[in-house]
């Protein structure tokens, strides 16, 4: 695995090796002994699936410490942006969002750790996510940020007049008002 390091303190692109041959290809989507060996230590136990269509944005969401959620997100079908929001206070990043292309075409996968709100638009017809979590998920302990929050300024890649939001993630608070617990710097 190719570890590749994004502007954002935390954030790594984990770019798999893929083995081709006349059959097709394979690769791992996860190996805890090669992620130790590239300093990646989280103990992965949830692992979670969704499937959307194209104009789908899901989030920002994330999950207050204790309860928060290291994410190790990629695509099994389709093509997504995904977006990151650092949310860690005194964090020299604090409020900057790092977002990529992951799809079922590049393999690409983003490790998020604790102290982020994450989301995705989808780019493809449909697409298939799957998140690797580090913790369980606490329905007292969501929360999330507005997807369209101007000070964030989230280019999602798809037109917003055609964007298609839960009313759960529309109810969001702004960047402004959201409630975070996470301090950069500190385990959470």
């Amino acid at each position: 695995m190719n570890i590749i390091t994004s502007p954002i303190s935390g954030l790594v692109v984990i770019e798999p090796r893929i083995f081709h041959d006349n059959r097709g290809y394979f690769y791992e989507l996860y190996n805890e002994v090669k992620a130790k060996e590239n300093k990646i230590t989280y103990r992965f136990i949830q692992d979670n699936v969704s499937r959307s269509h194209q104009n789908v944005i899901r989030g920002l969401h994330y999950q207050l410490a204790p309860f928060a959620q290291t994410k190790l997100v990629s695509v099994l079908e389709g093509k997504i942006f995904d977006v990151a929001v650092d949310i860690r206070k005194d964090s020299p990043t604090f409020g900057h969002w790092y977002g990529l292309e992951l799809s079922y075409d590049n393999h690409l996968q983003l490790l998020i750790p604790c102290g982020f709100a994450h989301g995705f638009s989808v780019l493809s017809k449909e697409a298939v996510v799957n998140y690797k979590c580090d913790n369980a998920y606490h329905s007292e302990a969501e929360r999330g940020i507005i997807y369209n929050d101007p000070s964030l300024d989230i280019d999602w890649h798809i037109n917003p007049k055609d964007a298609i939001i839960s009313s759960k993630d529309k109810l969001f608070p702004g960047f402004d008002k959201a409630e975070i617990n996470f301090c950069y710097g500190k385990s959470e």
